[in-house]
């Protein structure tokens, strides 16, 4: 059995949540402080876009972006000499891209639960406003972001159209575990899709249990 679909997908979500998880959580923090409500709704929307678009669609306009007949991609070529699209690195950012509305949906959400009249009082004791977002709010909101977290980290886990669009489907360099098991399908081998499956599932089911213990352990000592 081929591990690197599942080597390659471990690595992928865990560098693409190391972006996602600090991008949510700024522009959550940046969309909550703007004081026109028509901006916040339009840049809402922009933020929460590849949620709702189709994988393919998202992984398209990065294939437009990035493409190297593209400004983006003749740029990235001629002063780096480097291409991202059919390489590692774009899975990553199909990853990032698609999973980056969960993350900062809930951290908005979470940011917005936290009752506005103790961040106030912290700010009329003097207290600076990022120390009043790091020991105020980012504890309060906490078991918020993190379930932001892991609904981001399992949905760079399981992405299939973005990435298959930009990345490809490259046996040991691109191939995730969701191209493995459609390129298993596709070849009929049904027993070797079933086997990636498995893996796929009990990698979901330890994240999401170990979220769980995380929140329970901490209601219990709090």
């Amino acid at each position: 059995m081929d591990l690197s679909p599942v080597l390659i997908s471990l690595k992928t979500s865990v560098i693409s949540i190391s972006f996602t998880f600090f991008l949510g959580i700024w522009a959550a923090r940046a969309v909550i402080a703007l004081k026109s409500e028509r901006a916040k709704a339009i840049l809402d929307g922009v933020l929460t876009l590849p949620l709702v678009l189709p994988p393919t669609v998202a992984g398209f306009f990065l294939l437009y972006i990035f493409g190297v007949k593209r400004p983006i991609g003749k740029l990235l070529l001629a002063v780096f000499s480097y291409k991202i699209v059919f390489t590692w690195q774009a899975t990553v950012l199909a990853a990032v891209v698609i999973s980056f509305p969960l993350m900062y949906r809930s951290a908005r959400g979470a940011f917005e639960l936290v009752d506005e009249n103790v961040l106030n009082a912290a700010r009329t004791l003097g207290i600076p406003e990022r120390k009043v977002f790091w020991k105020i709010l980012m504890p309060m909101a906490m078991p918020g972001v993190l379930s932001g977290g892991v609904l981001a980290f399992a949905r760079g886990l399981g992405e299939f159209g973005a990435t298959a669009m930009i990345a490809g489907n490259i046996a040991g360099k691109t191939r995730t575990l969701p191209l493995a098991i459609y390129s298993e399908v596709a070849a009929g081998d049904m027993e070797g899709a079933g086997k990636y499956v498995i893996i796929i599932v009990a990698i979901s089911l330890l994240i999401v249990a170990g979220m769980n213990v995380a929140a329970t352990g901490k209601k219990k000592f709090s």
